[in-house]
């Protein structure tokens, strides 16, 4: 069974929300009261290794989405919104081509479909060598400058400070694992054309790692999509806008 922090909510719906590389769930902590308060129960499952959850060498994503399952049923949840961000998105791609029913609707926030070309594939390699090699300092001197904004990044040392701590109180073997997964994981793109749920897309307007134009993409793909770019966000768009992205996910929950 995955950990998870959650917040018990009313019976409004049911949400999971799926964490991004290699930060840990609590990058979800913005969202977690606004929408309990709201009436939705919702959970932040963490990857495997990370923080308190167990190890599990060799894990794909369709593992994950296999426990997010088991998950549910051991909520006593029929269904759910799926919520995930960069990872959390290739994970969410996995749990629908595997449990559509289980699918209430989609939330692809700052992801992509498609998976790496051998170029990215190899540039991932070199980053588990040297995160093995340097400890996860090293993960987060790579990451953390890409996350945000160049504003937020140059003005906000408190949340910038926070997101640093989240990577490198884990483990380097638990990091690499999941760069591993995430090399690994399957293309989804012809799997967007066969989404049939609701399915919200949201992206920072200032992501340099998988920027608006991939979000326009995926929206052009998925049949009755909506698309939501959020001004002044980078990567993690929930940590840098927080206020606007529970607006535009409350909107998208209460659609349903």
């Amino acid at each position: 069974m995955l950990t998870f922090t959650g917040a018990a909510g009313g019976d409004a719906g049911n949400v999971l929300l799926l964490h991004a590389f290699p930060v840990s769930a609590q990058m979800w902590e913005p969202q977690l009261a606004p929408l309990a308060e709201s009436g939705y129960r919702v959970v932040a499952p963490y990857v495997y290794g990370f923080d308190s959850s167990p190890s599990r060498p060799g894990w794909s994503m369709d593992d994950y989405a296999r426990d997010l399952a088991r998950l549910i049923e051991a909520l006593g949840w029929s269904s759910a919104t799926v919520v995930g961000l960069s990872m959390g998105g290739y994970q969410a791609m996995a749990f629908y081509r595997l449990y559509p029913e289980l699918t209430a609707s989609l939330v692809f926030c700052d992801t992509r479909a498609n998976a790496d070309t051998p170029q990215v594939f190899s540039v991932r390699q070199e980053f588990r060598k040297a995160v093995m090699e340097k400890g996860s300092e090293e993960a987060a001197a790579r990451m953390v400058p890409n996350f945000f904004a160049k504003e937020t990044y140059a003005s906000n040392q408190p949340l910038v400070e926070r997101t640093r701590e989240s990577i490198v109180r884990q483990a380097p073997e638990e990091i690499s694992e999941a760069m591993r997964a995430i090399a690994e994981r399957e293309d989804s793109t012809e799997l967007l054309t066969e989404i049939a749920c609701p399915t919200l897309i949201v992206c920072g307007m200032d992501d340099t790692v998988t920027p608006p134009e991939i979000a326009t993409t995926m929206h052009a793909l998925i049949p009755g999509s909506k698309l939501e770019l959020i001004p002044e966000a980078g990567h993690l768009s929930n940590l840098e806008q927080p206020a606007m992205f529970n607006g535009i996910l409350l909107e998208h929950l209460r659609s349903l």
